[in-house]
């Protein structure tokens, strides 16, 4: 292990630890693969699972390999025409997503611009399963507020069609454009009831 992969291993550890006593069903992984594996054995069987627009699970591998388990997925990415996948999303057995930024001291920090990935993060689903890389952990909050708008928010914006400032120059603007993707910020400081969230912290950089 190289000091920064050491280093980072303790980083995540701790804020595991963090979340565990904000009643977060918390895991350490230490790469991609382990947190797949992790994923997988929270999941029941009879789960209908589906997930946010978040790059981390996508990316890592974790939504092909939640279709190649078997389970019945409410796939957002491949909906038909006119099908509102992402409100039945809101009832599913376990839900997935990323976080924007999560605390030292073990709270999530999520931007939306529509609202369904942090509604179903809140209410709804009967389990959340919310995966983040090392480099979304800070400090304190105003790190993690400051995170969302000013990093995750900017580089999502050119994934998508939108007129916003941040979109053009890569900044934040606090706009109030009607394409604004940051219309909700969600802080979730506890998981209630307990262990409905699972936090899988990974020593990888993963999504935004």
């Amino acid at each position: 292990m190289t000091p920064t992969e050491q280093r980072n291993e303790k980083l995540c550890q701790n804020v595991v630890k963090s979340l565990k006593s904000r009643n977060f069903e918390a895991y350490y992984a230490e790469d991609s693969a382990k947190a797949i594996d992790i994923a997988l054995s929270l999941i029941p069987k009879e789960h209908s699972v589906s997930w946010g627009g978040s790059m981390t699970i996508r990316d890592m591998g974790l939504t092909e390999a939640i279709k190649n388990a078997g389970y019945k997925v409410l796939d957002r990415d491949n909906a038909a025409p006119g099908e509102d996948i992402a409100r039945q999303a809101l009832t599913c057995g376990t839900f997935l997503l990323s976080a924007n930024a999560v605390t030292q001291d073990g709270e999530l920090v999520n931007i939306d611009g529509t609202g369904n990935r942090c509604a179903a993060l809140i209410f709804g689903p009967q389990s959340v399963i919310v995966v983040v890389g090392v480099n979304k952990i800070v400090k304190a909050l105003p790190d993690a507020y400051s995170r969302a708008r000013n990093t995750a928010a900017p580089i999502n914006a050119q994934r998508f069609d939108i007129k916003t400032p941040c979109k053009v120059t890569g900044e934040c603007a606090d706009c109030k454009s009607p394409d604004c993707i940051c219309a909700n910020i969600v802080i979730t400081r506890v998981s209630k009831p307990a262990g409905k969230i699972k936090v899988i912290v990974v020593n990888d950089n993963l999504g935004y």
